[in-house]
């Protein structure tokens, strides 16, 4: 049986999703519906990907019997209540990240999943990656000996898009840059929480973080050190440092095809997309759309590579180094 997709938001990165769904075996992963909050951005996202249903209401896609698994792809203050609505409705979720603004609307979501029994995971693509399983099979194995420091960069200009800079949209380069680095720090230390955090950076006018740096000290002094910003180009690569050795992502961290492992060079190249796509390697989402796969057949409600504790981690630490940094979102505030 085919897991049936119910996709919520017509916007680029479901576009994205969509795409990266026909990579995969249509007997495996079916499209069933998608809503959108204007029915004519639906219907024409439907006609444009091959699906059945279209809706213009969420709501309407929450009732829909067959669904198995909805893709959430709003913009992140809406979250909370979109989650919400699924979990309540018995639907599971992959909701786009950052799963929420803030740790309490984190808790209220998961909470949401756990008493409805439902599936949920925060759609941090990158850990599905190829790369990134290498990575975790390398450092398993013990590969770097012991891991001493992680370095991550992920910088690009993108200031001119709205939904970046304004506060009310869930603007700030942390939500929507940063949390590429910060997760993969958390891969490589298994999910161990710091023991300080220093973030340093600087603002917009709009009261959002652009370009921040943050230390991370771990037990056993183990160190990270990442960068991130909405404002300029960085290497945008992660070096792993250990004891024997040492990995590198070259370029493109967050949706990787390329490893160094002590200087040898390995690609995992992404198959081809039958449409033009949003962003870079965005058929790589078919990896996470798997995982969704493989765990509700196995009847898990999260997934053991981006778990719920996973989530609660990262939303943490972001509030600590926005706290830092200063800035307050009004879900903060409630």
């Amino acid at each position: 049986m085919a897991t049936r997709w119910g996709i919520c938001s017509a916007g680029k990165i479901s576009h994205d999703f969509a795409v990266a769904l026909k990579t995969l075996p249509a007997e495996d992963h079916q499209v069933v519906a998608v809503a959108a909050r204007k029915f004519e951005d639906a219907q024409e996202f439907a006609k444009k990907h091959s699906i059945s249903r279209a809706y213009g209401s969420y709501e309407e896609l929450a009732r829909d019997p067959d669904i198995d698994v909805v893709y959430v792809g709003t913009i992140h203050p809406l979250h909370l209540k979109v989650c919400q609505l699924f979990t309540n409705a018995k639907k599971n979720v992959l909701c786009e990240k950052p799963l929420a603004m803030n740790t309490k609307e984190v808790k209220e979501i998961v909470d949401s999943a756990k008493k409805n029994d439902v599936f949920l995971m925060e759609a941090v693509w990158t850990r599905f990656f190829p790369v990134s399983v290498e990575v975790r099979r390398l450092l398993a194995q013990g590969e770097l000996g012991e891991v001493k420091m992680v370095r991550s960069d992920f910088g690009i200009p993108v200031l001119h898009v709205q939904r970046l800079v304004q506060k009310e949209l869930g603007g700030g380069a942390l939500l929507s840059i940063g949390m590429y680095c910060l997760q993969f720090i958390f891969m490589v230390y298994k999910g161990e929480k710091p023991e300080s955090i220093q973030a340093t950076g600087i603002c917009l006018e709009t009261g959002v973080d652009e370009t921040v740096v943050v230390t991370l000290k771990f037990s056993k002094n183990k160190m990270a050190v990442l960068t991130y910003s909405s404002g300029i180009q960085l290497p945008n690569d992660a070096v792993i440092v250990g004891t024997k050795g040492t990995i590198r992502i070259p370029t493109q961290m967050w949706c990787p095809t390329s490893l160094v492992v002590n200087g040898k060079e390995t690609q995992y190249p992404l198959p081809e997309p039958c449409l033009p796509l949003n962003f870079a390697n965005s058929t790589g989402m078919r990896y996470e759309a798997e995982e969704v796969r493989q765990c509700l057949l196995k009847g898990l409600k999260e997934s053991a590579v981006m778990s719920h504790a996973d989530s609660l981690l990262l939303a943490e630490v972001e509030d600590e180094i926005r706290r830092q940094v200063g800035v307050v979102y009004s879900q903060d505030c409630q």
